[in-house]
This record gives structure tokens, C-alpha cells and sequence, in this order.
């Protein structure tokens, strides 16, 4: 079957640093490391980046791989540090995701797996398998994902061998995989053509949420997907035409201020902001026939339970640069219905994971920070190193991809 092409958003990075131990007094779920039996080219990788970056002190670095050939501590380093943090970041979230992660705790996911035809189910086992050690493991020992790695790889190819790549392009494959493998519907229908257009909106965008659940029903789906309503409104004689579309995140471009701070709450605004249509993007007015200028506004149909929020700090052009600004976003009571198709439905969320990027195009690294679904308590995953972290911290500059739930089903 036809893999769904997901589109790419930036390229990920490379970084280095020491790692030191987790506190022994408290164990999150543990540390993700990849094992030694990818040295070699993991070595080499390494090389070629650091010197393709113009690192001045490349002769150090390689004066640290030569040290790491005979002391095992520094090889763990560098193989934590060059091969797993865009991957470590994103799992350590979706580890944190307390729905998902009980889904895979209770196995339930195997009720999924044994009502689905399909033969493949790998991805789904080891990425359980993978959640049920991380919180079940009484040992200090960092755990080892190689398999779940295996599994990815051949599910999404791109994610073989070690050239640079995105968390938030990870987040996307991996999810796609996993509803898959977990799909309810074994047997999809013949794709018919109905008209929904007679109908009122709110009806229009319930027959399309029914009708894409006919194909696409997961545990997945029931977390991550929302609906996107789409409005077109003619300016010539005002008929507005509606098309709604399944979600799995919002990528939000990063707005510009001459002054104060930019919020999450201005990044929604400038997604959803109305656009002018002209020129050569004139479309078909329906009423009209003929192209005519129009408005394109985005408001959101229904809301997710989790809702996924990617910042866009990479360039799309030949993505050679990085934004860095500061997106103030807030940790609790983030109220959505502003933006929503109707504003008397549950859209208010609390954030509970965040994926960070540091560094530059050229040279950087991911890291999370989880707040623990059992304890509510802050933590930072940065490869080999957990540590406890004030919720004051959370925000930063690095921040990438957020993660909030729905507030009726949060755990504050």
C-alpha cells in the first residue's frame, strides 16, 4: 500500500556535550541511547558534519574521537549526543502523553493488533515494548531503543543511517505508523462522491469527520487528529464555500513584532488570519464560474485531544536559517476558542511536553522538557541526563514543537 507523503518542515541538527548521571533519587522514564553497534559510521557522520559546519576547533574534535577509541565513557557520549536526541526528544513526549502511554501500559494496543489483518504490526509492538520498559524498569540503566529503531527505519527509510533530521518530521512518520498498525478499519471503503455542499456547516463538517473515520479510526486518530475548516468567500457576489480537513498539528509561523513579546496567541492569529486571494491564485467562484478574488480564512471544526503545535523556525527556502525568537506560550488555560468554527465548544488546553531545538541550522541539538503524568512534575530529558526542572523554565527560546491536552481530560 501507498505510504502517505508527509512533507518535511526543516532539517534537524547535530549536537555535542557531557552528559552527567540522572539524580538517583528520582527515576522519570528513563534515558534513550542507541547501541554501540553502529560505531563506525556514527564516528564518520560525525566527522563530516563537524568539519562541513567550519567548526575552528575541529582538530579537537577529532582529538576527542581518537580519546574515545580507548575510554568507553566518552564512545557512550558521542554516540548519545550524535545519533538519538531528535528521536529522544519526540519519544520522551509521547511518552508523557498519559492517554497514549496507558494504551500501551495495558496493552491495549494488542486488541487493536489482533483485530487488524494486516501483517506488519512491528512498529506498534516495539514502540509499546519501548513505553512498558521506560516506565516499568526498576534499573538506573539507560534504555535501548534499537529495535523500535529498526522498526521506523523500515517503516519511514529516511530515518536510515545518520544524516541530520527534524523532530517534528519524526513526530509526523512515527504517529502515521503507529495509527496504521492500530487501525480499526481493516477493510476501507470504495472512495464515493457525495455532496455535502446543501448542507449547513456544522452538519458539513460532521458527515466529513464520519466520513473520514470509515478509513481512518485509531486510538491514534481519537488523540491527535482535529478537524480544519477552510472558508472561500467570493468578493465579487459573497458566496462562501467550505472544505474541512483532518489535522494531526498546526505549524504556526512565528509573528513579528517592532515591539514587546511575541505570543503563542499571535502565531494562532497570523495561521488563521484572513488572505487575500488575487492574481494568479485567483480560484473558481462556484456561484459566479468564473475566477474571481477572494478571502481564504482558517478556523478549527473540532479540537483534538491532544493538540500538537509546531513552530516554524526554520526557512522553507534551502531552510538555512532559524528564527529565534522568544514565543511566550502559557502552561495552563490556553484558550482556543477564538478560533474556533464555534465558540461554545472545549477548547481550552494545558501544556504538558516540549521539544527544543538549540544551536543553528549548521550545528544543534533537541532536548525535552515532560511534565510526569503521575507526579506533575517537571523534568529534562537531554539524551543521557533526566533532571528535575521548575515549571518557570519551561519557556524558552528553543521551544519547537508544543504539546497541550485538553483540559477536560488533563491532569494538572
Amino acid at each position: 500500500r501507498k505510504k502517505k507523503k508527509i512533507q518535511s518542515n526543516a532539517p534537524a541538527h547535530f549536537g555535542t556535550g557531557p552528559p552527567v548521571k540522572c539524580p538517583v533519587k528520582y527515576k522519570p522514564s528513563p534515558r534513550l541511547i542507541i547501541d554501540n553497534a553502529d560505531l563506525v559510521c556514527a564516528l564518520e557522520q560525525a566527522v563530516f558534519i563537524w568539519l562541513s559546519a567550519g567548526h575552528a576547533d575541529a582538530f579537537k574534535f577529532l582529538q576527542f574521537i581518537h580519546l574515545s577509541l580507548s575510554n568507553p565513557v566518552h564512545l557512550f557520549t558521542l554516540l548519545c549526543f550524535s545519533l538519538q536526541c531528535f528521536m529522544n526528544s519526540i519519544l520522551q513526549c509521547l511518552s508523557n502523553t498519559h492517554s497514549l502511554r496507558d494504551y500501551c501500559l495495558h496493552n491495549c494496543h494488542r486488541r487493536d493488533l489482533n483485530n487488524n489483518s494486516r501483517t506488519n504490526t512491528a512498529l506498534m509492538e516495539e514502540f509499546a515494548k519501548l513505553i512498558q520498559t521506560m516506565w516499568s524498569s526498576t534499573s538506573s540503566e539507560a534504555v535501548s531503543p534499537s529495535e523500535f529503531k529498526t522498526q521506523i527505519q523500515r517503516y519511514a527509510p529516511r530515518f536510515v543511517g545518520y544524516n541530520q533530521q527534524d523532530a517534528q518530521e519524526f513526530l509526523r512518520f512515527l504517529l502515521d505508523g503507529l495509527h496504521n498498525e492500530v487501525n480499526r478499519v481493516t477493510v476501507r471503503p470504495r472512495g464515493t462522491v457525495e455532496d455535502f455542499d446543501h448542507l449547513p456547516d456544522e452538519e458539513k463538517g460532521k458527515k466529513m469527520w464520519s466520513k473520514y473515520l470509515e478509513r481512518e479510526d485509531s486510538k491514534v486518530v481519537d488523540l491527535f487528529v482535529g478537524q480544519l475548516k477552510s472558508s472561500l468567500t467570493c468578493s465579487h457576489c459573497g458566496f462562501c464555500s467550505t472544505v474541512f480537513d483532518p489535522f494531526w498539528d498546526l505549524s504556526l509561523p512565528i509573528a513579528k513584532k517592532g515591539y514587546g513579546e511575541v505570543s503563542l496567541m499571535d502565531c494562532m492569529r497570523l495561521f488563521t488570519k484572513e488572505d487575500v486571494l488575487d492574481g494568479d491564485e485567483k480560484p473558481t467562484c462556484y456561484r459566479c464560474k468564473a475566477r474571481r478574488r477572494c478571502t481564504k480564512k482558517f478556523t478549527i471544526q473540532k479540537f483534538p485531544k491532544i493538540l500538537v503545535l509546531h513552530l516554524k523556525r526554520f526557512s522553507e527556502a534551502r531552510r538555512t536559517s532559524k528564527l529565534t525568537t522568544f514565543v511566550n506560550f502559557p502552561m495552563k488555560d490556553l484558550d482556543l476558542r477564538e478560533f474556533a468554527s464555534d465558540n461554545t465548544v472545549n477548547a481550552v488546553y494545558n501544556l504538558y511536553a516540549v521539544s527544543n531545538h538549540s544551536g543553528t541550522t549548521m550545528g544543534g541539538h533537541y532536548t525535552a522538557y515532560c511534565r510526569n503524568p503521575s507526579s506533575g512534575e517537571w523534568y529534562t530529558f537531554n539524551d543521557s541526563r533526566v533532571t528535575p526542572m521548575s515549571s518557570s523554565q519551561v519557556r524558552s527560546s528553543d521551544a519547537y514543537v508544543l504539546f497541550y491536552e485538553l483540559a477536560s481530560s488533563s491532569r494538572m
